[in-house]
């Protein structure tokens, strides 16, 4: 059974850090590509960043340089890790997985919301200024 949940959103000042966790069943992550997205209020859903199987990223402009995506394949786990957040970044994060490796849009992974099949429920960043 495949399904993901996330865990580590919260409030903080523009500047600081947050660390978001995706935990996954058992037939999830081995071999599937996995990714975050996020929503703000009023917004279409977006890709921040993905990462597939064979270990290649990728990450939206807007955040390049400041969020760094990783997984832990034994412990089932995908983190976010964002560091100097504005309040640009205020928006409910989702974890997103799909079997198999990342759809490939010119030769990067895509970041496309068409491109994954299961989500998580999402958890809110906030972001002050």
């Amino acid at each position: 059974q495949v399904w993901v949940a996330e865990s580590g959103g919260g409030s903080v000042r523009a500047g600081g850090s947050l660390n978001l966790t995706c935990e996954g069943g058992k037939d999830t992550y081995s071999g599937f590509c996995m990714a975050w997205f996020r929503q703000s209020s009023g917004k279409e859903r977006e890709g921040v960043a993905v990462l597939d199987t064979d270990g290649t990223t990728r990450y939206a402009e807007s955040v390049q340089g400041r969020f760094t995506i990783s997984r832990d394949n034994v412990k089932k786990t995908l983190y976010l890790v964002m560091n100097n957040l504005k309040p640009e970044d205020t928006a409910v994060y989702y974890c997103a997985t799909d079997s198999g490796s990342c759809t490939r849009a010119r030769g990067r992974p895509s970041l496309s919301r068409a491109s994954f099949a299961y989500w998580g429920q999402g958890t809110q960043v906030t972001v002050s200024s």
